[in-house]
């Protein structure tokens, strides 16, 4: 563990000039400068996706405004998300406990969902290659929670394959899953199918519409060994008659205006996008559905945050500080990685692969980590986060997706738990467990 909450966070503005340009240049507060080439054009996704493009309605919709919510919207659905670094979990520790601890909490005290990524070759989020195994174990123990994929990287898969995946768990959940399906950014994970990786948003809306129709019980046309068409089902057919769909979107206007197009949700964050672009984006993807016949307002837009609550701001603070730069360290680690293979780094950026002095990485961690206590993160008391919580609202944010598992220790984690259920039952109505 790094010793950076004895230094001294104290910058010439020269300096943080510097490290605000480097912070850019590493994807970890770029401003959505998007690569809106890299990502199918709506008119594309509503022909994948097998739908007439109809005229655009009669007025436009508008968006919540940017001020205190009415009544009616004082609401917003609370989840959980895990993306362990592999590098910050004790080994002599059962890595998936905290995970299967935290699943029977919030299945008992009316949390939405959980979700778990898909992560490939590196220790930043490598506990989790497979969230579709992940969600088999986690159906087992748990009876309320959505149980989502964030995300499938479809192109690093066969379709069929994801089908009868995720059909499996849904009948082992008695129909609770969903998934967000990420189109991938980073070229090595494509070493499973390197072939696409130049293709891989349209690629990923092909499987995507593939996907629905397995999932429906219809059959899709593929061709065998020796040249013959074969009709194909998948079994077990699922329980849901539909698959909840998100599209997750780091930085892309287009994939949010993509989402609306095909009536999916959108799973998204706020590394590279404050909170007026992203009030901008939740503006055009309801403007899309509205266009493409699908009710603007029943799109969910799930914001992801890092999150860990507490009754006193400062033991917060003091708290996640170390573990939160290592996890960023190892977040950084893999965008180098990214960029030493010649692709992109997450949100689509392209930086060139070059050495970070270690005491440049001190204080662009320094930096950053302030950045994301402040202003892009769930870190506090409830009643302080529930600010934020009416900030997001207000720009049509309907769903937060807490994540928990940066390198905190468990027993915290779930004491933290208490506080987060606090917080979630102030925008549910509801009265939460009183805390011992």
């Amino acid at each position: 563990m790094s010793d950076s909450p004895k230094r001294s966070f104290k910058l010439t503005p020269q300096r943080r000039a510097l490290l605000e340009s480097m912070r850019r240049q590493q994807g970890l507060d770029a401003l959505a400068h998007d690569a809106p080439a890299e990502a199918a054009p709506i008119e594309d996704v509503a022909a994948v996706a097998g739908a007439a493009t109809p005229p655009a309605l009669a007025g436009a919709w508008v968006p919540p405004a940017l001020a205190t919510p009415s009544v009616a919207s004082q609401q917003m659905a609370f989840g959980l998300m895990f993306f362990a670094s592999v590098d910050q979990q004790t080994p002599a520790a059962n890595k998936y406990t905290l995970l299967l601890d935290a699943a029977r909490f919030t299945d008992e005290h009316g949390f939405s969902c959980i979700w778990t990524p898909e992560r490939h070759f590196h220790g930043f989020g490598g506990l989790f290659p497979n969230p579709a195994v992940v969600s088999a174990a986690l159906a087992t123990i748990t009876r309320r929670l959505q149980l989502r994929a964030g995300s499938v990287i479809s192109p690093l898969h066969n379709t069929l394959r994801i089908a009868e995946e995720w059909a499996v768990v849904d009948n082992l959940s008695d129909g609770r899953v969903a998934v967000s399906f990420g189109a991938g950014w980073n070229v090595d994970d494509f070493l499973f199918f390197p072939e696409r990786f130049s293709q891989r948003h349209a690629v990923m809306f092909e499987q995507i519409e593939q996907i629905r129709q397995l999932w429906r019980g219809e059959a899709v046309t593929l061709v065998n060994s020796f040249g013959k068409a074969v009709d194909v089902r998948i079994y077990p057919q699922p329980i849901q008659p539909e698959l909840p769909i998100w599209i997750t979107s780091s930085s892309s206007t287009q994939n949010f205006v993509s989402a609306g197009a095909m009536g999916a949700n959108v799973l998204t964050h706020l590394i590279g996008q404050d909170l007026p672009t992203l009030a901008g984006k939740i503006q055009l993807y309801r403007e899309a559905r509205a266009r493409h016949n699908h009710a603007p307002q029943q799109g969910t837009i799930t914001v992801m945050l890092h999150t860990y609550l507490g009754p006193d701001v400062e033991a917060v603070k003091a708290t996640v500080r170390a573990p939160f730069r290592d996890y960023l360290r190892s977040a950084i680690s893999l965008e180098e990685k990214a960029a030493i293979g010649g692709g992109t780094i997450s949100g689509g950026h392209k930086i060139d692969p070059h050495h970070i002095s270690e005491d440049m990485m001190e204080d662009l961690l320094d930096l950053t980590f302030e950045r994301y206590f402040h202003e892009a993160a769930l870190m506090g008391t409830p009643d302080g986060c529930s600010q934020f919580v009416q900030r997001l609202r207000a720009i049509g944010v309907d769903e937060i997706a807490c994540l928990l598992d940066f390198g905190i220790e468990a027993t915290a984690v779930m004491r933290s738990l208490e506080y987060l259920n606090t917080l979630r039952a102030s925008w549910s109505g509801s009265a939460p467990t009183e805390i011992q």
